[in-house]
């Protein structure tokens, strides 16, 4: 073979490398979305206490909510069931933390907790193990800390909800007050959801 074939063989091994890389590159960035500086962190399960890593909801919009089994807002975990089973499968996951800050409205235990959960409103969504999420507790949940950070507002109330796009750069905050299934709620929901 002569050097000038040589050559040409060589740059077309090159241009199929370099075709390859540049068809598999996206492709390969996509399936493993980084993780949001917000979830590089870990939180006991409701159900078993076991660990569990918040990066697993990389890509996803977030939806976090401070829960309470004996709240004038209970009721809102059937607006939560009902916000995550619609739009589950296009990306949204809710994750609640249990706390008794308010008003002693989650006095048992994680068990006595997620039993209440499934039994009463047959919650689906990721549930965490009870903590602290009032702003100035010494043992505040960090996730609350820094979502408080990030808004400059922080639960009042249970049933407070920060909602994180998929990249984790927008944070927006909801009070006790906004129902999940609210209009104000639902429309950055989808706004965030179509963002890729």
């Amino acid at each position: 073979m002569s050097t000038l074939s040589q050559i040409l063989v060589h740059r077309a091994a090159v241009g199929r490398l370099l075709l390859m890389m540049a068809i598999s590159g996206p492709v390969l960035a996509q399936s493993e979305p980084t993780c949001p500086e917000l979830l590089r962190r870990e939180a006991p399960r409701l159900q078993d206490e076991q660990t569990q890593n918040l990066c697993q909801y990389a890509g996803k919009v977030v939806l976090v909510v401070n829960t309470a089994s004996y709240c004038g807002f209970t009721p809102q975990y059937k607006s939560l069931e009902a916000l995550y089973g619609h739009y589950r499968a296009r990306g949204l996951v809710v994750l609640g933390f249990p706390s008794n800050d308010f008003g002693s409205q989650e006095p048992g235990s994680n068990k006595d907790i997620a039993e209440f959960c499934e039994n009463t409103f047959n919650v689906k969504f990721p549930m965490f193990a009870k903590s602290h999420v009032k702003a100035g507790d010494a043992t505040v949940n960090p996730l609350f800390a820094d979502l408080g950070r990030r808004t400059g507002k922080t639960p009042s109330w249970n049933f407070h909800k920060y909602l994180i796009s998929r990249d984790g750069r927008e944070v927006q905050s909801f009070g006790s007050n906004s129902d999940p299934v609210s209009e104000s709620v639902v429309k950055e929901v989808e706004r965030m959801l179509a963002i890729r």
